[in-house]
């Protein structure tokens, strides 16, 4: 929304926002989108998904652009981008891509066209295409290649554009037709409670909390809605992660408190803020969880826990840190690196206080 608004001639409110880090650095970056030109400096943070999203529409705005972030962000990469580029350049586009250990630099016009990506990496990307290719002159087609992993987030693009007034079609699954000169409208609008991290909330009614959770829309499109299935799945059943990879690690947490389970469709948990898949069975297993971790799979066994130790290691993954508080509450414990929360959720202790948890923090 906030892009979107960005994008669109006028001034718009959005209300609903929290003031995390990814959306701080989304604001930062729209500042620099303003400036129209290809030195303008984006300043990603840690925030995967701001930089894939911006990344098209400043080759068609500004003609480029240069992205700064941490190092594990960098390296994260944006190779479908790249292969995206390749395209262009059959297209007589010239865009130019320049990596170093913390920034990468871009250069060059994003033109109208056919275009076909990867849909197994990251969503992320399909949204940054969706995003600018209506800004063009031409018609242009995306193909997102099977399997289409995070589908649900690529809905969400579209319903997001269609109330800023941009049309997009699915002609045929997974094939989206995006006709050109088309204007985003300033408005006001509201962001929808997010189910992403509403699944801690729920996480902490599984193991016994009487939380009362307001502000979610029941009928979202958010695919992270689908916890309240998977909570229920467990410990017996299979849970394929492809479409909700987000979910992982905070079912991974209920799991270990409820049993164990098996869970599918991991692979994508290792391009995430960490490894999520290893590092959630790294700290598991200071509770006395048994975790087998392959390729794409992953089975918990948990016949009980107790208390940790050693103190636990964030590994400066937001959505790590709040996992692992579910379980802490439990037994004890102490979770260092737990500021990574600031990236989606900042008053989340604040919030996990007033529900009453017993806690105490201090600065590292």
């Amino acid at each position: 929304m906030l892009l979107c608004a960005q994008l669109a001639e006028g001034d718009s409110v959005i209300s609903g926002l929290s003031e995390s880090e990814d959306i701080l650095a989304t604001k930062d970056c729209l500042h620099a989108l303003q400036e129209r030109t290809p030195d303008a400096v984006f300043p990603c943070r840690e925030s995967g998904s701001t930089l894939r999203f911006l990344i098209p529409s400043a080759l068609v705005l500004c003609g480029g652009g240069i992205f700064t972030g941490t190092q594990r962000l960098i390296e994260r990469g944006i190779g479908i981008y790249e292969e995206i580029f390749a395209s262009a350049a059959a297209m007589g586009a010239d865009i130019c891509l320049e990596k170093e250990a913390d920034k990468i630099r871009i250069k060059g016009n994003l033109p109208a066209g056919n275009y076909k990506m990867r849909g197994d990496v990251s969503s992320q990307f399909v949204t940054g295409m969706l995003l600018a290719l209506p800004l063009l002159e031409g018609t242009s087609m995306l193909k997102v290649l099977p399997p289409v992993e995070s589908r649900p987030y690529i809905d969400i693009t579209i319903d997001v554009m269609k109330q800023f007034g941009v049309t997009i079609r699915e002609v045929e699954p997974d094939l989206f037709l995006i006709p050109g000169n088309q204007y985003y409208q300033a408005g006001n609008y509201q962001v929808e409670g997010d189910w992403s991290n509403g699944a801690f909330l729920y996480g902490f009614r599984e193991i016994g909390s009487d939380l009362q959770i307001q502000g979610l829309n029941m009928k979202s499109l958010q695919g992270d809605k689908a916890c309240l299935s998977f909570f229920k799945m467990l410990p017996d059943q299979m849970i394929d992660l492809s479409d909700t990879p987000d979910l992982g690690p905070v079912l991974f947490a209920v799991a270990a408190a409820k049993g164990g389970g098996t869970f599918t469709g991991i692979r994508r948990l290792r391009i995430k803020e960490s490894d999520r898949a290893q590092a959630m069975a790294d700290e598991l297993a200071k509770f006395g969880a048994v975790c087998r971790v392959s390729e794409n799979e992953m089975i918990i066994q948990s016949s009980g826990l107790k208390k940790p130790e050693v103190p636990l290691d964030g590994h400066n993954d937001h959505r790590i840190v709040m996992a692992l508080s579910i379980l802490a509450s439990i037994t004890g414990g102490t979770i260092l690196g737990a500021e990574a929360v600031r990236k989606s959720w900042p008053d989340f202790f604040d919030v996990m206080q007033k529900a009453g948890m017993e806690l105490s923090t201090s600065e590292s």
